[in-house]
């Protein structure tokens, strides 16, 4: 006589790897619409798609979820940069390839960079001085470039001018233009640059 244990009819439970991406998206969204703080973690899990304790398999809390986008941008803009340098491009290649990832990735996900762009002040300490860290060395890439473009404009330009393309091309996240998104990509493109080289005002 066998011991061993009757055949299951019972398939294994898989985990469902887009559960994650489906958490973000539905954060993103909610928090877009509402703010942070009128979001909470059964909100999201609903408009996930996700009963019970299941968000809490992939995120420890609401604060979590909100520095998991965050990283998200960041390392999508960093790791399109990194690439965009390696290939050492002429620098005004290299400038344009910037500002064309930038576009892209910022028209890619309007709502989860309007989180980014708003809710900042919200993530915890650590983890709000660590991406501006990643922040800053992003901006850093733009105005090394720049600066062999402009040697003739001091730092402090160089950065007030990065500072303010990027956000000619965040611009268009708080609004509804009604220009189809490949005709908007270059027009925010050529604002992008054309701020880059507004003339020195000096003192």
């Amino acid at each position: 006589m066998s011991d061993a244990p009757a055949p299951s009819n019972t398939a294994p439970r898989r985990r469902d790897p887009d559960r994650r991406q489906r958490i973000l998206a539905a954060a993103a969204r909610l928090v877009a619409e509402r703010g942070y703080h009128e979001v909470g973690m059964s909100d999201i899990g609903a408009a996930a798609g996700i009963v019970g304790s299941g968000i809490y398999r992939h995120f420890g809390g609401k604060p979590a979820v909100l520095v998991a986008m965050f990283d998200r941008v960041i390392d999508d803009l960093t790791h399109a940069a990194n690439d965009i340098l390696a290939r050492e491009l002429e620098p005004s290649q290299t400038l344009r390839e910037l500002i064309g990832a930038h576009v892209r990735i910022t028209l890619g996900d309007r709502t989860l960079m309007r989180v980014y762009h708003n809710e900042m002040t919200n993530l915890p300490a650590d983890d709000s001085h660590r991406l501006r860290r990643k922040q800053r060395l992003y901006i850093e890439e733009w105005v090394h470039v720049l600066e062999v473009l402009r040697p003739d404009v001091d730092d402090a330009v160089l950065r007030a001018l990065v500072h303010a393309a990027i956000g000619a091309v965040h611009s268009t996240l708080f609004y509804q233009s009604g220009v189809p998104d490949d005709r908007l990509a270059k027009l925010m493109a050529a604002a992008a640059e054309a701020t880059l080289f507004i003339p020195d005002v000096g003192r």
